[in-house]
C-alpha cells in the first residue's frame, strides 16, 4: 500500500515535509493546496502532484492522509474537518494556541476514531533517539536531571512572532516535549525566567527572546531548558541526561564531522545553519512513522495528547515568567 498525501501549505515547513514524503517509498504526494498560488504551483512542479483546493482534497478519493502545514490558527479546524472526512492527519505543532480549543479538537478526533500525529520531529532525530534508548537500556540508571539547550541562529521575522504564540509556544514547545520524552514523568511544577536581550522590538510586541525554564516532576526529577533567539555560531541543539549510574549526551551536529589540527589549533566545521538541514533525518523518520501507522491502522506517537501537554507547559512557563513565581500544574 502506498499512502497518498494531500499537503496543506507549501511554505518553508511544507517543503520540508514534502521532501520527507518524497523520500519514502511507501508514500507519495497527490495534491497540494496553498493560499499563495505560486507556492503551490512550484511545489507541485517539483513533486509531480496536482494543485487543488482544500475542499477538493477533503473530498478526494485518492487522498488517504493530509499533512497540515498551514498557519497555527487554522490547525484545529483543519484537523476536525479531515478527521470527519476519514483522512489520517499529521499536523505541525501546535494544534492551537488555546488549550481549551485543543481539548475540543481532540474530542472530535476521539469521536471519529481518526489517526492524528503531532509534529514533534526531535523525538525522531537519531542522536536524541539514541539518548532515549540508552535510558531505556538502563545505561545511566534512574533519570535525575535533563538539560536541554536550544538556540536559533537568529530571531524570526517580527510579523511572525504574534501569530506564532511567542517564544514559549513556538520555540520552547519542542523542548517541553523532549523533556517529557526523556524524563519519563509528567512535570508538575514550572518555573521560568524570560528576557529581551536580542532585539528590543521583540519586547515591544510582548514577547521574549531569551528564556530559561525549570521543570520538576512529582518524584523530584528536574529538566532545565535554555533558549535563545540568537546563536552567532549556528543552530545550537544539545541534550544531556544525568542518572543515578551515569550520564548520556547528544552533542551538536555538523554537516561534516571532521576536525583539522594544525599550527592554528584544532578546527572543526561550523554547525548546521537551521532546522531544515539539522533535522533532515528526523523529518524523514517522523513521516515514516506516520506512514507505518496509517498502513497498519495503529495510533501514532506523538499524539494529540502529547501536543496538549506540551502546550500546557508552555502556558505555565509564560505565566511563570510574567508573574515571577513557580506554577503548579
Amino acid at each position: 500500500m502506498t499512502v497518498r498525501f494531500g499537503l496543506l501549505g507549501a511554505g518553508r515547513i511544507g517543503k520540508v515535509h514534502a521532501r520527507a514524503i518524497a523520500s519514502n517509498p511507501s508514500a507519495r504526494i497527490v495534491a497540494v493546496a496553498d493560499a499563495i498560488e505560486q507556492a503551490a504551483t512550484d511545489l507541485a512542479a517539483n513533486y509531480g502532484c496536482e494543485v487543488r483546493t482544500i475542499d477538493q482534497i477533503e473530498k478526494a478519493s485518492d487522498v488517504d492522509a493530509v499533512v497540515i502545514c498551514t498557519p497555527t490558527d487554522t490547525h484545529a479546524d483543519l484537523i476536525e474537518r479531515f478527521a470527519r472526512a476519514g483522512k489520517a492527519v499529521f499536523c505541525e505543532k501546535p494544534i492551537h494556541l488555546d488549550a481549551k480549543r485543543v481539548e475540543e479538537c481532540l474530542a472530535v478526533v476521539d469521536e471519529t476514531g481518526a489517526t492524528l500525529m503531532v509534529g514533534f520531529n526531535r523525538r525522531f532525530d537519531p542522536h536524541f533517539a539514541a539518548v532515549r534508548k540508552a535510558i531505556d537500556d538502563g545505561a545511566v540508571g534512574k533519570v535525575e536531571q535533563v538539560v536541554i539547550t536550544s538556540r536559533d541562529p537568529g530571531p524570526p521575522p517580527l510579523d511572525y512572532i504574534p501569530r506564532s504564540g511567542g517564544v514559549f509556544r513556538d520555540m520552547t514547545i519542542h523542548d517541553f516535549d523532549m523533556a517529557r520524552f526523556l524524563l519519563g514523568e509528567e512535570p508538575v511544577t514550572v518555573s521560568a525566567t524570560a528576557s529581551v536581550l536580542v532585539d528590543d522590538r521583540i519586547g515591544e510586541i510582548g514577547d521574549f527572546d531569551t528564556v530559561s525554564v525549570l521543570l520538576t516532576t512529582a518524584s523530584g526529577k528536574q529538566a532545565v531548558i535554555t533558549n535563545s533567539r540568537r546563536a552567532t555560531y549556528g543552530y545550537d541543539q544539545r541534550i544531556e541526561v544525568h542518572g543515578s549510574d551515569g550520564m548520556v549526551a547528544a552533542e551538536n551536529q555538523r554537516p561534516v564531522s571532521i576536525e583539522v589540527a594544525n599550527g592554528r589549533g584544532y578546527i572543526r566545521p561550523p554547525l548546521h545553519d537551521f532546522f531544515m538541514t539539522r533535522y533532515v533525518e528526523a523529518y524523514a523518520n517522523e513521516i515514516a512513522t506516520f506512514v507505518k501507522s496509517v498502513k497498519e491502522g495503529t495510533k501514532p506517537s506523538p499524539s494529540g495528547r502529547d501536543g496538549l501537554m506540551a502546550l500546557r507547559l508552555a502556558d505555565a512557563a509564560l505565566q511563570s515568567a510574567r508573574e515571577g513565581r513557580a506554577i503548579k500544574l
